[in-house]
């Protein structure tokens, strides 16, 4: 039997700081029959060199321009509709996988039947220094658990387009791979948690996503606009959320000696 064949989509912006070590650990991976799609959303900087160099040695290396500036989610988007795999999944150009992260992932979606597997993830900083404790992620999680607190990293996703078929992002500035995720719960009951971390999220620090009361007018807006949700149930969801991200980062997360 043929190996299945990962898609891995990168949306590219400015990154030529970080973008050479996160090509670097999917060069690294065990599992080899992959394509990784970059998409490069009009960079100023060396990235689209960076991204050249390794295309030349490497042709599992795929590079798409943006005309004009679309955000994240258009960009991934482009990504998605070029993927030839049966199997699609995220990395964002400054994070990171461990070797095992695509065979792992793989062998957990074909061993167990699923379609929609995450894994756990180290927290570091920019320099990739130990920043908070690893995130340990759910067994499962359900459609309204995601509405509530989302644990799915969009590096850590990985999905079976065989079975549930591509779904797209809206254009969001930030919360749009939420709502992928969110899409995909409507369809399938459980999104499948890797205990492991599998992957380390760089946390930057001018992040908007670290600055949860700057991310509360996307999050309306995807219980609002995207998902249609009642303004009663979207303020009970607004609170939870606030709550859960407040655990998330800030509760029991001081780094212990392994």
């Amino acid at each position: 039997m043929e190996p299945h064949l990962i898609s891995i989509i990168t949306p590219v912006h400015n990154s030529a700081q970080f973008i050479e070590a996160t090509l670097d650990t999917v060069l690294q991976q065990t599992y080899t029959h992959w394509e990784m799609i970059l998409i490069d959303d009009c960079s100023e900087d060396a990235s689209v060199a960076i991204v050249e160099k390794f295309m030349q040695s490497d042709a599992r290396f795929k590079l798409i321009r943006n005309l004009e500036k679309s955000g994240p989610g258009i960009t991934r988007n482009k990504g998605i509709t070029a993927a030839q795999g049966q199997f699609i999944t995220f990395l964002d150009s400054d994070d990171l996988w461990f070797p095992n992260f695509l065979e792992t992932s793989l062998n957990t979606c074909l061993d167990n039947n699923y379609e929609f597997v995450f894994s756990s993830y180290e927290r570091k900083d920019e320099n990739l220094n130990p920043l908070i404790s690893d995130f340990i992620v759910p067994k499962k999680v359900t459609y309204n658990d995601v509405l509530k607190s989302c644990p799915i990293l969009c590096s850590s996703t990985f999905l079976d387009i065989r079975r549930i078929g591509k779904h797209y992002m809206p254009n969001l500035k930030k919360r749009q791979d939420w709502c992928l995720f969110l899409s995909v719960l409507k369809e399938v009951e459980y999104a499948h948690g890797i205990q492991k971390p599998m992957a380390i999220y760089r946390m930057r620090k001018d992040s908007i996503s670290r600055n949860k009361l700057k991310l509360i007018p996307y999050v309306w807006k995807v219980y609002r606009d995207v998902e249609k949700l009642s303004l009663i149930r979207s303020f009970y969801l607004l609170n939870l959320w606030s709550l859960n991200g407040f655990k998330k980062y800030y509760v029991k997360t001081r780094i212990t000696k392994k």
